[in-house]
């Protein structure tokens, strides 16, 4: 895959690509599904119903406890539980690490020993207590907690650069304290570099009421493209060249090899005449999936922390960072079936060097014993998601007249292999993060942490992403909102990736397009190539918020916007003990780098382009 040039709004990406489904024979392994391992400090009771949910059960999933549904705004009431979830992160990092699929890393990092962390879990309204310790070699970190809005919080995202110093290494350590005001299935993971890559990652699964009913919480299922080479060695490669293939996929951690045979396929238990919740996350640093198991629909529930009615498919796109809850009916015959991983939309959305990746559900009673009906490629989602989920809560928006402000005009491009938001590519400061900035009440911030500035209080943001229209190729883009959903308002008409073809938002034409009455609210949306995305968040919650592509070598290679969002807000909700804890990690790292780190920052120290234009409303 090569770059190409692309104009657009705060973040790009670079994406996945085309292949159809079902593996090829070999051997299989055993169930991925594994609880929360017992050496965390507190381990929730069981995906779904938790603690919490005194009125939550298989017929009624709707109820919560007292005072608490499906239909409370979780953005304004959060139950008071009482409750702090208290977890250890350790990272760590091994050389000649033997995969899943047989072939040796030179290096990994693991948290807490595995290349998939341990599942955060929490009941809606609990607190969680994180302790982070950093025992790599070199490397600092910072975690963020993706997709959480983190309200009043902003100090804790976990964004080095942005909202914190990185965490030294060596055992550096820092607590991060957030609470859960919504609920649903997220994932947590480095953001430092293109850290996470190397294995820095994990899933969260916040318990809480969910829009139709089910019989089994299967629990979280993160699907990842994996490379045998390290991610900090891919960044350099694009920095001069476009990446390579993922080496394989992996299905909760778990990998067939696709030549030699070695390793296993995930397995997943299904039981007959059941109804079972299924996590799904994708927590690549470039591929997107196409998702489909053989003889079997799928009904959505939510959609990247956001409950929706429900919505039945056949098959689904899952692109980079984002997630869906997915209702699977155990309604056929006993056996083993395929469920399959496909590539679409011309190879521009991801590719891998294993053309069929698959992992096995299995009902109960079925023998052990490979799936005999490989099943027929589902259509090709052509690097598009869906935008006609309907939230249950529900946001409707007046969008009757619309002025693009030029003045507010973000141009992205990009220049070589440099990627540039405003003419600059983001380069953050590990020693100075913005929240530093805020804080001390300095405005004189630095033009490579390309800031925009967000006034008003609780007042509706709209964006208009355009990918670049008139360079000389487009790529889709998974572009990512930290602190916020954003309502998708519109996208350009849905054409097949690879054609290339050309849409400038027209009001003129457009405004037809638009749907303000309660349309798809997410936090990660799939920006069309040479087309355009309108969305808009709401003021609501003051803090530094990154704009991002999610393909990690595009924030790596320095697209990305922050949105500084009601500065003076921000700095008057940061505590004194929260601003202590800031600044004694900061003088942990500044006493480790640069001075004392073997190797130099050589990217934007964040792990896209397009042209963002804020667009308000005439009322």
């Amino acid at each position: 895959m090569k770059f190409f040039g692309i104009t657009a709004l705060v973040v790009g990406l670079l994406a996945p690509s085309l292949v159809l489904g079902a593996p090829a024979p070999g051997n299989e392994g055993g169930n991925l599904l594994t609880p929360v391992e017992m050496r965390q400090d507190f381990q929730a009771e069981g995906y779904g119903g938790g603690g919490g949910g005194s009125c939550n059960s298989p017929t009624n999933r709707q109820c919560w406890s007292s005072g608490f549904n499906i239909n409370t705004d979780y953005e304004l009431g959060t139950p008071n539980t009482g409750k702090t979830r208290r977890y250890t992160l350790t990272l760590t990092e091994t050389d000649n690490w033997t995969g899943p699929d047989g072939v040796k890393k030179d290096k990994v990092m693991m948290v807490n020993n595995k290349i998939i962390g341990p599942t955060l879990q929490a009941d809606w309204g609990d607190y969680l207590e994180i302790t982070v310790i950093n025992r790599l070699k070199s490397n600092g970190t910072s975690i963020h907690w993706h997709g959480m809005h983190q309200r009043n919080s902003n100090i804790q995202d976990g964004v080095n650069g942005v909202t914190e110093c990185p965490i030294p290494p060596n055992g550096g350590r820092k607590v991060y304290r957030w609470r859960a005001t919504q609920y649903g299935t997220s994932w947590y993971h480095s953001h430092f570099s293109a850290q996470y890559g190397n294995g820095v990652v994990g899933a969260i699964v916040i318990n809480g009421p969910a829009s139709a009913n089910y019989d089994v919480d299967l629990g979280p299922f993160p699907l990842t493209d994996y490379y045998y080479d390290t991610a900090d060695r891919i960044v350099l490669l694009t920095q001069r060249a476009g990446p390579p293939p993922s080496s394989n996929v992996l299905f909760n951690g778990f990998a067939k090899h696709p030549t030699t045979g070695a390793g296993q396929y995930a397995t997943v238990s299904l039981t007959k005449g059941k109804k079972h919740r299924l996590r799904l996350i994708n927590t690549s640093v470039e591929n997107h999936f196409q998702l489909s198991l053989v003889n079997h629909s799928m009904t959505i529930i939510s959609a990247d922390l956001v409950p929706v009615q429900p919505y039945k498919v056949d098959s689904l796109l899952l692109g980079v960072g984002q997630r869906y809850d997915v209702i699977i009916d155990a309604n056929q015959a006993v056996g083993n079936y395929w469920f399959n991983v496909t590539f679409g939309g011309g190879n521009l959305c991801g590719i891998s060097n294993n053309l069929y990746p698959a992992a096995i559900f299995r009902y109960q009673g079925a023998p052990n014993a490979l799936p005999t009906n490989r099943g027929v490629a589902p259509r090709d989602h052509q690097c598009l998601d869906l935008t006609d989920l309907k939230p249950v809560l529900q946001r409707s928006l007046n969008t009757n007249s619309i002025a693009l402000n030029t003045g507010n005009t973000i141009p992205i491009t990009l220049d070589g292999f440099v990627w540039r938001v405003n003419g600059t590519a983001i380069n953050i400061n590990w020693n100075k993060p913005v929240l530093e900035y805020v804080m001390t009440g300095n405005t004189n911030y630095s033009q490579s942490d390309n800031i925009v500035q967000v006034d008003g209080v609780n007042q509706w943001k709209y964006w208009l992403i355009e990918n670049d229209p008139d360079g000389a190729f487009s790529l889709p883009h998974p572009i990512h909102l930290h602190g916020h959903d954003f309502l998708i308002l519109g996208r350009s008409p849905d054409v097949p990736a690879a054609s290339q073809t050309r849409y400038v938002f027209d009001p003129a034409v457009d405004m037809a397009r638009l749907n303000s009455n309660n349309p798809t609210r997410r936090d990660t949306a799939m920006l069309p190539a040479k087309g355009w995305l309108l969305i808009a968040f709401r003021t609501d919650n003051p803090g530094s918020w990154l704009m991002h592509c999610h393909i990690a070598w595009h924030v790596s290679g320095g697209l990305s916007n922050q949105f500084l969002e009601r500065a003076q807000d921000l700095k008057n909700s940061i505590s004194p003990a929260d601003k202590k804890a800031f600044n004694d990690n900061c003088d942990a790292w500044r006493e480790y780098f640069p001075d004392n780190a073997p190797f130099p920052k050589d990217d934007s120290g964040l792990r896209s382009g397009v042209k963002a234009r804020e667009v308000k409303m005439k009322w």
